[in-house]
């Protein structure tokens, strides 16, 4: 017998003891085995479908304002924290609408001077629009093709071809002299959606202000998330995603053209599994272990985008955590999220730990200080959010922010800047101070607009959270 190749009689695991007749696991160890077999592919199906199902609720949701294609919403007076949504900021009006292509070819013009994305159902980039889209910012037309679409493709559109038939539109205008109003009515003036086949007389769009009511965007980590990840399954081509996701998918009861019910058995299993992928996409997110997710050595800060916006250990080679912990706390995917370029895109470095590796505390006053100057072109804002929702945390203030946009910020003599996180705020600090909430845990992220040679050469770097007293 070469060495390496017998199974003994029994074998210790994690899942228990296993017993073997010359090779041959006996009943209970066979159903042990199968148990922990699809209990694993469960948990490796939630964490690749994480993505999808966050795309499916947030459709859900915007659905709720009206139909796909002629509704849109837009955050008017901002984002704030009545709308439950992943790492959603407060610095400037969304605009965030549903499409679906089953009908065919459809068209969006967009105004000029926003910046914004399509993603798909899975929520793979598709295009830009806008400032880092093919009209540059001047506004254009875009026409939006279903998969597999073989007919004529008309002139005078910027031709974009989702893998998928439903797909998020999102984008954002700007603040003038700190008024969103000016960007707002533009956005309702010059929007347009309609069918290729009725360019010539398009239907009326419903706009809404999302900004005027408690709004949920995210979605149940329970046994709902596999119905909602079913529904998407059952939309979509196959070929939208990849043969090795689809496979897990299958593995518990997804397949596409096929009902999902499962028995009261998988039903355990599959509850059990969203419990266990929910608690795995924390840690991935909270404590972070991945060295390349790491900004600096000697700071708690992490990047957003691990592997670029395509989540990639190397070309070609996904890295699946990192894309599983980011769509567990975040919204949208574009490159220019992820862009080098000195002085353009954005770059959002976040942390949830303290100077010491803890877990914040609402009931405790931190401090983060800023080197002076900033480095950015545009402008910087750190907002606060919940642990639970991933969403901006709910006090006393509807915006829990500080930013260089602020008029009141107080900037020290050295133009360094002291962030105060705490239940009440240091004497003399109310506006450079965030409400946190005793009971709850909170993380940041520190968002750079236009980031400049000093943070990419690391001369400048944030400090750590401190714990003050």
């Amino acid at each position: 017998m070469p060495s390496g190749v017998a199974s003994p009689a029994t074998v210790e695991t994690r899942f228990g003891r296993l017993n073997f007749f010359d090779g041959v696991p006996d009943g209970p160890t066979t159903d042990a085995i199968y148990d922990n077999l699809i209990f694993q592919q469960a948990v490796q199906a939630y964490l690749l479908g994480i993505p999808a199902v966050n795309q499916a609720f947030n459709r859900e949701a915007i659905r709720s304002f009206g139909p796909d294609n002629v509704t849109i919403p837009i955050w008017e007076q901002l984002v704030d924290s009545r709308t439950v949504e992943l790492t959603a900021n407060d610095n400037t009006p969304y605009t965030w609408f549903w499409i679906d292509l089953r009908g065919g070819p459809l068209v969006i013009e967009v105004p000029p001077r926003v910046l914004g994305i399509i993603n798909d159902m899975y929520y793979f980039w598709v295009a830009d629009l806008g400032l880092t889209g093919a009209d540059r910012g001047r506004g254009g037309k875009y026409l939006i093709l279903p998969p597999g679409w073989r007919g004529q493709v008309p002139q005078g559109y910027n031709v974009i071809r989702p893998r998928t038939f439903s797909s998020v539109v999102i984008w954002r205008s700007f603040l003038e002299n700190g008024d969103p109003r000016p960007g707002v009515d533009a956005v309702k003036r010059r929007t347009k959606v309609y069918p290729l086949a009725r360019a010539a007389n398009p239907p009326r769009l419903t706009f809404v202000d999302a900004s005027t009511r408690p709004f949920n965007m995210v979605g149940p980590a329970d046994f709902r998330f596999w119905e909602l990840l079913n529904t998407v399954v059952q939309e979509e081509p196959p070929e939208a995603t990849d043969a090795t996701s689809l496979g897990y998918f299958a593995a518990v009861g997804i397949r596409k053209g096929q009902t999902f019910r499962p028995d009261e058995r998988m039903r355990r299993v599959l509850t059990e599994a969203a419990a266990a992928g929910d608690a795995t996409a924390r840690a991935l997110f909270y404590r972070m272990r991945d060295p390349e997710g790491i900004i600096f050595p000697d700071r708690k800060w992490k990047f957003a985008f691990v592997g670029g916006y395509k989540f990639e250990r190397q070309p070609g080679v996904p890295n699946l955590n990192a894309r599983s912990f980011y769509f567990f706390a975040a919204t949208g995917v574009t490159p220019a999220m992820d862009t080098k370029v000195v002085g353009e895109g954005s770059t959002y470095p976040w942390t949830a730990e303290d100077s010491n590796g803890n877990a914040f505390d609402g009931g405790k006053t931190y401090r983060l200080r800023l080197p002076g100057p900033v480095p950015v072109r545009t402008f910087w804002s750190t907002i606060v959010y919940d642990t639970q929702t991933r969403s901006m945390l709910q006090t006393d203030n509807r915006f829990p922010s500080v930013s260089s946009q602020k008029p009141d910020l107080q900037v020290n003599p050295d133009r360094s800047v002291d962030v105060w996180f705490g239940p009440t705020p240091p004497a003399g600090k109310e506006s450079n101070w965030v409400q946190t909430i005793p009971g709850k845990s909170w993380f940041v992220i520190l968002r750079l607009y236009g980031p400049l040679q000093p943070w990419f050469d690391q001369s400048w770097k944030p400090g750590d959270i401190e714990l003050q007293g």
